[in-house]
């Protein structure tokens, strides 16, 4: 799929040795099983190469998928996928902890820690994704899920600002600002959108007041959600679905979310020389998205060859060519449209990005100040 996408980024970085979200880890045994205290149950670990058991359940981000790349899975392997998205890892977890069943799901780093903990995922059967071997090996030593004994990273990428520099101008503050600083955002009578999401949103405040997005003391958490209450006036939306469709459209000129999706967006605007997506100089954040296989998937098999099957070369090529992310596909690189593979190349500078980190029993205090904080 070709697109023209103009994009400018102050820097970004893979900083994959940052110290993230825990979690126990395990070794794998030879049939795909985890060997300390975690083996696969309910006979995904004798699920073969290409075996599928049933329709797909797929729950994940909006606008991350390649609609081909499904329709080719289903024709190849006779059976539906069904596709279902969230808008944050907190509401994607509240769903499976209250009974959703879902085949594959796709959260971020610090939640795989989280999910692990909670003993909510399969291991995965090696014998059935033998494509893990594509992943570059810096994917292989993630530190939330050491040796992917439970997840398999599926795109990378960074949480920025989309910026229309036909309303703002040329000159204006590369900070999160753009979005908290009430006099600033006054001045865009249409407003701005800032993403719906517990751990970003909060994050970015933290970042712009001068925190660590993983910091864990309350009284900065207030602050955080007293920058975001004094800022309301000036955000037009909390939204992490339709971010990248408003800025481009005109509907805000100041666009809170995730690279891939500006980048795409910018691209296949009228006027793309009028955006830019920046990183805030205060900094931003890092994630790695991950697929996973809950124990509650009712069709295992067919889940493992869904994710052996996004982790082909060539497939994961077209996947990274649709949406413009990151891909930790090793094997899919050459196939990758260059100015994307630049645009995620590694650099020496990690200062301004951060990954989130599961920081425990005080996650909930992110949801929580941010919903007080939306009123």
């Amino acid at each position: 799929m070709q697109k023209t996408a103009r994009f400018v980024v102050t820097f970004v970085v893979l900083a994959l040795m940052v110290t993230a979200c825990g979690g126990d880890s395990a070794d794998d045994g030879p049939d795909g099983t985890t060997v300390d205290g975690g083996e696969t149950d309910g006979g995904a670990a004798a699920c073969a190469l290409d075996q599928v058991d049933g329709d797909l359940n797929f729950y994940n981000w909006s606008d991350y998928m390649d609609p081909e790349l499904i329709t080719a899975f289903e024709e190849q392997y006779a059976v539906d996928i069904v596709e279902d998205f969230y808008e944050s890892n907190e509401a994607m977890l509240a769903q499976l902890q209250a009974g959703a069943s879902y085949d594959v799901i796709v959260p971020s780093d610090y939640m795989i820690g989280i999910m692990i903990q909670g003993s909510l995922l399969n291991s995965i059967n090696t014998g059935a994704v033998p494509n893990m071997a594509n992943l570059g090996e810096r994917f292989t030593t993630l530190p939330y899920d050491p040796g992917n004994v439970y997840s398999a990273p599926y795109q990378y990428g960074t949480t920025g600002l989309g910026v229309n520099k036909s309303v703002v101008g040329e000159d204006f503050p590369r900070s999160w600002a753009l979005i908290f600083d009430p006099e600033l955002t006054a001045t865009y009578p249409s407003g701005v959108s800032v993403l719906n999401d517990p751990r970003e949103t909060m994050g970015a405040a933290l970042k712009y007041l001068g925190y660590s997005l993983n910091d864990t003391d309350l009284a900065h958490l207030q602050e955080a959600a007293d920058t975001i209450s004094a800022a309301l006036g000036g955000i037009a939306t909390f939204d992490s679905d339709q971010y990248e469709e408003s800025l481009a459209n005109g509907e805000v000129p100041i666009s809170h979310g995730y690279s891939g999706n500006m980048i795409t967006a910018i691209g296949d605007a009228a006027n793309p020389d009028d955006f830019e997506y920046i990183l805030p100089e205060e900094g931003a954040t890092l994630w790695i998205d991950n697929m996973v296989v809950p124990v509650s998937a009712e069709n295992p098999c067919t889940a493992f060859t869904f994710i052996n099957y996004l982790l082909d070369a060539e497939n994961g090529a077209t996947l990274t060519n649709f949406n413009y992310y990151g891909s930790p596909n090793a094997a899919a690189l050459a196939l990758v449209e260059p100015e994307v593979v630049e645009f995620y190349a590694a650099t020496e500078e990690a200062e301004n990005l951060e990954v989130i980190q599961d920081t425990g029993d005080y996650e909930i205090n992110f949801t929580d100040y941010l919903a007080t904080a939306k009123g």
